[in-house]
């Protein structure tokens, strides 16, 4: 039975208006940022702003340049990045700036990438660090922490004046990319475990206690500091203090919470996350959007938009990847113009000087990978490729985009969590055009297939039924958004039952890239006005007097051509849901091109470079095609055809073998590795995987804990490059510890003495194998 939705979308405009927090400043090259009361304004334009955050001393250093190239090829345009107090003045007085916690060469790395950053300067962070970021030696004083306190303020403003010398002369007031400040973090929200006490007296550090007092006094300290940029902002949920007239308060959204284990949770609840809400209006059934101020003053921005999650010891899980992308078209349909996912690319925590681990106890002592779009060692994720895609979108279309307006169905917000048979959309339009956002995604829930129906948009003018005739359906799991009135050069788009990527000029005509979202079958609809032909192979096309439909068979790539009425042509390029993943736009020699490969691509200057993982092929798509000589590093070009208008080349990579390998298994649950020098030859990396069932995962090369995983019963992986040296000489040990039951501890003794008794227990090794990085140049003449 076919189900038919409706909305009303008349004359819909939003009213935009400078914002109540004035900001207006210009750098000396004569970039201009001022903000409204909905989006970020670059040079008087609107700006989307696209935030991942990565924390730089959680990472190698020198890698940290392919990874930032990593999150500007999937979009990403500002880095926030959390300076943790205690991994820079782990020992007071002592100070660290070096190596992987050199601030200065991260951000100069941003800059030198076009990346905008957020420094997110604390004191207090939280980020699952130890102390939440505050160093052990702030637990022995006799003042209140997170305070006004003068005592403890003396020591903020030793970090501050220490960070605003790290970043002189890369503020935005300076042509550098640091554009915003984050002060403190979940002030009066959120605390953290004193980890010196945690398993004794179990002390928390406390959330704060001055409120909007607080943030204020902390950004005259950074201004001090020479900490000056054009936003500060500070986090805003739950009750949080974020003056609005000082700072611009951020939000965001989890769908997974390891932490509510720790409380009374037996199990996960279906959160209200993935339900259309307009967050641009203070209202009662805005789940997670609280504000103290009128929410029409001001944008609804974000900053921990959950880009993943860590397992926590209490509650282990796989992160459906699905559940990235939807969260964020969800923020986006309400009214979000500045996303932000927290966090965009994973890590691990350093080892502290005099304390071993400077990570918080419920999570892994060294693994950040937080499951995020791009991993701990660079790996890149479905959540990655999914969000890519819509990135493209939102800059693309960003100066008008940014000013539509949420507008929901009747009754949107009244649907349950749990709800799985009614349709779940809505529509962001600016007058008589905009898109429509449908979600199938909820988690905790098992979703179904929302197969046979359709959705009319009740405009001013006139009535835009999707599909035209028929219905449409989208498989359960995903998300999309559909465009309808899109102009395209000079016709009308009435409508697609397919998403929208990007566009790109060759030879004076547009190009225009969509995907069939998965479960949907592809249809476009051209108001006739303006159109004089439309070229579709096999005549998959109705016309009549004011419209024309075309539709397109199956899900491969599929090109077709409207020819105007001025005598200019645009193109219609769709690919598949699975295309759509490996789809890329770059710019090589100032020129934008389209690329569809599986290897991650990462584009510098006049280079090409391809990571693909354990492949003999690697297959690279490119409109427009080559013309100057290209030549490849690290491969063999084995045939270059033309498929539709892409030039497609077929390059042979020499196949890893592993077999070198030795694993010498001790127990089920104990294991020695050891690797030959030569298996790191012309590799950027090796990833070890280790399947295994138990409690946690350990590896040890020389009695030293290198790396560690909760196990939630998907591979483990661990990056080898920068172990190379100590594993050729020493090796590496596994071990797993054992899932316990029946377990208990003996202390029936006359003497001090104690110990473990396990009447059952479950670890073993399952398998253990190497994949290898490999990185092909491809160089233009």
């Amino acid at each position: 039975m076919m189900s038919n939705y409706s909305i009303q979308v008349k004359n819909e405009k939003k009213h935009i208006y400078p914002a109540s927090l004035s900001i207006n400043e210009t750098s000396p090259s004569g970039d201009k940022i001022t903000l409204t009361n909905y989006y970020l304004e670059m040079n008087g334009e609107p700006y989307f702003a696209i935030s991942g955050e990565f924390h730089f001393s959680r990472y190698h250093c020198h890698r940290w340049e392919d990874e930032i190239i990593k999150m500007k090829m999937a979009g990403i345009n500002i880095i926030p990045t959390y300076i943790f107090w205690n991994h820079h003045e782990e020992e007071q007085g002592i100070f660290d700036w070096s190596g992987n916690k050199n601030l200065r060469r991260f951000i100069e790395l941003c800059k030198k990438h076009n990346m905008y950053v957020i420094v997110r300067i604390g004191p207090f962070a939280h980020g699952e660090a130890r102390n939440g970021g505050m160093p052990d030696w702030l637990f022995g004083r006799p003042f209140d922490l997170r305070s006004n306190d003068q005592a403890y303020l003396k020591y903020v403003k030793k970090l501050y004046d220490e960070i605003g010398q790290q970043i002189k002369g890369l503020l935005f007031e300076d042509d550098g990319p640091i554009i915003a400040t984050q002060l403190e973090n979940e002030y009066e929200h959120a605390g953290a475990p004193w980890e010196l006490t945690t398993g004794t007296t179990n002390e928390w550090l406390t959330a704060g206690r001055d409120g909007d007092n607080h943030i204020i006094k902390l950004k005259e300290i950074a201004k001090d500091a020479g900490i000056k940029t054009p936003l500060y902002t500070s986090t805003g949920w739950g009750g949080a203090s974020a003056p609005s007239s000082e700072v611009l308060p951020l939000w965001g959204g989890y769908a997974f919470w390891p932490w509510i284990f720790y409380g009374d949770a037996k199990e996960h609840p279906a959160t209200p996350e993935y339900i259309f809400r307009d967050f641009h209006h203070n209202k009662k059934k805005n789940y997670g959007f609280t504000p103290q101020y009128e929410a029409e003053s001001l944008p609804f921005a974000c900053c921990e938009m959950g880009g993943g999650m860590t397992v926590f010891y209490k509650y282990r899980f796989s992160l459906p990847f699905e559940s990235v992308d939807a969260m964020a078209s969800m923020k986006v349909a309400g009214g979000c113009n500045f996303v932000g996912y927290y966090v965009f690319h994973g890590g691990s925590n350093p080892k502290g000087k005099k304390t071993p681990f400077l990570n918080e106890t419920a999570t892994p002592k060294i693994s950040y990978d937080y499951q995020a779009p791009i991993g701990e060692f660079g790996q890149i994720r479905d959540s990655y490729k999914r969000l890519k895609r819509q990135h493209y979108f939102y800059k693309e279309v960003e100066k008008t985009f940014s000013k539509t307006k949420t507008v929901l169905p009747e009754n949107a917000g009244d649907i349950e969590p749990d709800n799985v048979d009614t349709l779940r959309f809505a529509v962001r339009s600016n007058e008589d055009a905009g898109f429509i956002f449908i979600n199938n995604y909820q988690d905790h829930v098992e979703m179904k297939d929302q197969e046979d129906f359709s959705i009319t948009v009740e405009l001013e003018q006139e009535q835009i039924r999707v599909p035209k005739t028929g219905s449409i359906s989208l498989a359960k799991n995903e998300s999309c958004i559909l465009p309808f009135n899109l102009e395209l050069a000079d016709c009308t788009l009435t409508y697609a039952t397919t998403q929208f990527i990007t566009r790109l000029e060759h030879d004076g005509e547009w190009y225009y890239y969509f995907f069939t979202p998965k479960g949907m079958d592809a249809e476009y609809c051209f108001a006739e006005k303006g159109i004089s032909l439309i070229d579709v192979k096999d005549d998959k096309i109705v016309s009549s007097d004011n419209y024309s439909i075309v539709t397109l068979p199956g899900n491969d790539l599929n090109m077709f051509h409207v020819q105007l009425t001025n005598g200019k042509r645009v193109h219609i390029c769709t690919i598949s849901h699975e295309e759509s993943l490996n789809f890329w736009k770059v710019s090589i020699k100032g020129k934008d091109r389209a690329v569809i490969s599986d290897a991650t691509l990462l584009v510098d200057d006049n280079r090409i470079r391809l990571e693909s993982i354990d492949c003999s092929e690697v297959k690279v798509k490119i409109f427009p095609q080559i013309e100057e000589k290209a030549t490849f590093d690290g491969c063999e070009v084995s045939n270059v055809i033309q498929r539709e208008h892409f030039q497609e080349y077929r390059l042979n990579v020499d196949n890893f073998r592993n077999t070198d390998m030795v694993v010498n298994m001790i127990k089920d649950e104990k294991a020695e590795i050891h690797l030959p020098p030569g298996m790191f030859h012309e590799c950027k990396d090796l990833l070890l995987n280790i399947d295994y069932v138990g409690d946690i995962g350990y590896a040890f090369i020389d009695g030293e804990l290198i790396h560690d995983n909760f196990c939630n019963n998907e591979t483990w992986q661990i990056g080898l490059k920068d172990y190379q040296q100590k594993l050729v000489e020493k090796g590496m040990y596994i071990y797993i510890s054992p899932l316990k039951q029946e377990s208990y501890i003996n202390s029936d003794s006359p003497m001090a003495a104690r110990s473990e008794v396990v009447k059952k227990q479950l670890a073993k090794i399952e398998s253990i194998y190497v994949t290898s990085i490999k990185e092909i140049s491809m160089l233009l003449d």
